[in-house]
């Protein structure tokens, strides 16, 4: 913390510049497609305001395609949100349905989203998707699916709780990306290095934990696969997307105060993107 808080400047200057670096032009030439196509995994009958907030961010900073795989009772919700999603009601919950029928279930589950997954620049899994045993276990096999296809995946929310009760899903892979809070932390710290958080050895532990945000890895990676840029594509896209979001969120509590919600932020992305690299 020391090292960060005596060179903010710099590190605030280096994240602009990587920004930068992998934000694709608007050039006419491109067509719909080509800045990204993102899905959300996540939004349960409990919890339809995160995958929302998710899907939505994307195509706020450019993204041309969003979907969202949800549950049935949840699809409804978020598609009154915004009419730009595409929402696939595909998930189903325990209470729902019979336990002789859940393997029947979940395999028509994996086959549709077969049908869409190597479509997909990168995968958000975990936003509003709850706990639901079966539901867990179908996101699993998802999730397995996505690592089959190479697709990079970004883990929050909920796919935390998955992730730090099945590591397999995200060891060794790396294009898995995930944001804990300081609570998840402490769990995935707990779960993989059998210790509580240190903070005098905090960054020993966060690389420990590393070697046991969407839209950015999507063109982070199309930037590298040019040979545009030389270091981690996703590390690229992690940088990328703190800076944005640092800015976007300073910008809403400019206006709101302690009044600011996470819509604000969001309607502040498009501002901050503009002001990062002006068109």
């Amino acid at each position: 913390m020391q090292s960060v808080m005596t060179s903010g400047p710099s590190l605030e200057a280096d994240s602009i510049s990587i920004f930068r670096s992998i934000l694709p032009g608007l050039e006419s030439s491109k067509h719909k497609g080509q800045a990204g196509k993102i899905a959300v995994v996540g939004g349960c009958r409990e919890y339809t305001g995160a995958p929302y907030f998710s899907a939505i961010s994307a195509l706020k900073i450019g993204a041309d395609l969003s979907h969202v795989f949800c549950t049935k009772d949840a699809a409804p919700v978020i598609k009154s949100y915004s009419p730009e999603l595409i929402v696939h009601p595909i998930l189903e919950e325990s209470y729902s349905i019979r336990d002789e029928d859940k393997s029947s279930i979940s395999a028509k589950v994996i086959a549709e989203v077969e049908k869409w997954m190597e479509r997909f620049d990168c995968l958000v899994v975990g936003p509003g998707l709850g706990r639901d045993p079966f539901l867990l276990d179908c996101v699993s096999n998802i999730m397995k699916h996505a690592r089959e296809c190479n697709v990079p995946m970004v883990i929050d929310g909920d796919g935390l709780y998955l992730v730090t009760n099945c590591l397999d899903l995200v060891s060794g892979y790396p294009l898995a990306v995930l944001t804990p809070n300081l609570n998840e932390y402490k769990r995935l710290v707990q779960k993989v290095l059998n210790s509580e958080v240190n903070d005098e050895n905090g960054t020993d532990q966060l690389l420990s934990l590393a070697k046991g945000v969407a839209v950015f890895l999507s063109w982070a990676r199309q930037c590298a696969d040019k040979g545009e840029v030389s270091m981690n594509p996703t590390i690229l896209g992690c940088v990328a997307g703190s800076a944005l979001l640092r800015k976007a969120a300073s910008m809403a509590f400019d206006n709101k105060k302690r009044s600011t919600l996470t819509g604000d932020i969001i309607e502040c992305l498009g501002r901050s993107l503009q002001e990062i690299c002006p068109v």
